[in-house]
């Protein structure tokens, strides 16, 4: 077995680990409430499964300031609630079929239960966040950290939704809509357990190691949407198609490539194998894949300020497993 399938192996053992803890805990917190199609409708994607992989960051991150996660549990399935609530409502938004393999929650239950759905799942993170069982000025610290991810992965959704109007959207419009829609939830993963154990000189640290990564991972994200295919068990080129200005849309346009079926809404596999070839073709695609794991490379040197420990080491396999996942 070669060092980088050893590794490999290593990270999904570990996440597969704290993701059972994560599900384990989840069972315990969620429980089936009246009307029973609302709840439903809110846990369909959480049972769809998942690898939990901000949660899971969670659990590494407060092990890698040697503190107990046990009593901060709850902080790490608010987390996981919220990431589901926007994956609802970017669902909507974008018109996708499928997530995680399964049937979108509005095109199963209708638009309008999934719009409740995601607000149900949002209220409840932050009545389950309550529960962390710490100094209750650090969890009402927390609750305006989480409160404030939200406004910006609001923010950062808009800005996604209003690049699809301009055509002067630029690479760097692209990273800065990026690090608000997708960073920030990744980086308060990483830096919530240091804020609610008061542990102020790893919180930074934390969060700017957690941004980095997030950004590189939505650049994976981007990349994996082209070539991932049905591993990725949502919408393939779905981003091309609905018109998304991506890092690799925008850097092929930068080199004067035209793809036809962007923004056009609806293409066949065949056109998408065709824009997909192009995009290799003239490097837009590689050119992705480098800048996601240089993110990931800037971000793990925030974590030299740890003590040296196996979560520390996890943590940075995982961070160079989000730019490297097939799916």
């Amino acid at each position: 077995m070669s060092q980088n399938s050893a590794s490999k192996d290593e990270i999904l053992k570990e996440i597969k680990k704290r993701s059972e803890v994560i599900n384990k805990a989840m069972e315990d917190f969620l429980d089936l409430g009246e009307p029973e199609e609302l709840y439903k409708a809110s846990y369909h994607l959480i049972k769809a499964g998942g690898k939990r992989l901000r949660p899971v960051l969670t659990l590494l991150s407060c092990e890698a300031i040697g503190r107990d996660w046990k009593p901060i549990l709850p902080s790490a399935i608010a987390i996981e609630l919220i990431h589901n609530f926007t994956l609802i409502h970017d669902d909507i938004m974008d018109k996708d079929e499928y997530r995680r393999g399964v049937p979108t929650v509005h095109r199963l239950f209708g638009e309008a239960t999934a719009i409740l759905a995601g607000d149900t799942l949002f209220a409840k993170a932050f009545e389950i966040l309550s529960k962390c069982n710490v100094e209750a000025e650090n969890v009402i610290r927390a609750v305006e950290v989480i409160a404030d991810v939200c406004v910006k992965i609001c923010e950062g959704q808009y800005m996604d939704m209003e690049f699809e109007k301009r055509d002067d959207v630029s690479v760097e419009d692209y990273l800065k809509m990026v690090e608000k829609k997708t960073g920030v939830l990744i980086a308060c993963s990483c830096s919530i357990p240091a804020v609610l154990y008061g542990e102020e000189k790893y919180v930074k640290p934390l969060w700017d190691f957690g941004l980095n990564c997030g950004i590189g991972f939505q650049i994976h994200d981007d990349v994996l949407d082209l070539v991932g295919g049905e591993k990725i068990g949502k919408d393939w080129c779905s981003d091309l198609v609905e018109g998304k200005k991506t890092i690799v849309y925008l850097r092929a346009r930068e080199m004067g490539v035209e793809i036809d079926i962007f923004g056009k809404g609806k293409a066949s596999d065949d056109e998408k194998r065709r824009a997909v070839e192009k995009l290799k073709e003239c490097g837009a695609i590689d050119f992705a894949s480098e800048m996601a794991k240089e993110f990931v490379e800037r971000g793990k040197k925030y974590l030299d300020v740890l003590p040296d420990s196996n979560a520390k080491n996890v943590l940075m396999l995982l961070a160079d497993y989000l730019v490297t996942r097939e799916y």
